[in-house]
């Protein structure tokens, strides 16, 4: 499987999915993360590595992608149904799936959507944790 976008795959806000994150695709397709554990994920099967993610964030280090932006970018390849995605967002009990479905939302959709769908998660206090460009996580 290549790193493309699906075949089919809907422009969102008129450019190709994989465009969307701040940090040049070629560095989460070099990563050892995305090799290891991305290849032929599914809207099914990326809920297992979304619960074993332990902190949210961009980079770190010399530029290499946190799991959690290689998640976010393979969402973006294969673009879930909204359905399937506010399901992820119902799994009340893993805070980093709804993280993961509320910015892949935050960065899709229109913002009628994002306000209808993301504003009950106001009401979730819990704390994620972040990871820095440091190495520190908190």
């Amino acid at each position: 499987m290549a790193n493309t976008t699906v075949t089919g795959a809907k422009a969102i806000h008129g450019q190709n999915p994989q465009a969307r994150t701040q940090i040049f695709p070629c560095r989460i397709y070099e990563s050892t993360y995305w090799k290891e554990h991305c290849f032929a994920l599914t809207a099914e099967t990326i809920i297992d590595k979304a619960l074993e993610l332990k902190y949210i964030g961009g980079v770190y280090g010399n530029q290499r992608p946190t799991e959690f932006l290689c998640l976010l970018l393979k969402l973006l390849q294969i673009q879930p149904e909204k359905e399937i995605l506010v399901e992820y967002l119902r799994a009340e009990e893993f805070k980093y799936l709804r993280a993961l479905a509320s910015l892949y939302i935050r960065m899709t959709f229109g913002a009628v959507e994002v306000y209808e769908l993301l504003e009950p998660l106001l009401k979730d206090f819990r704390k994620l944790r972040l990871r820095n460009m440091g190495l520190d996580i908190r």
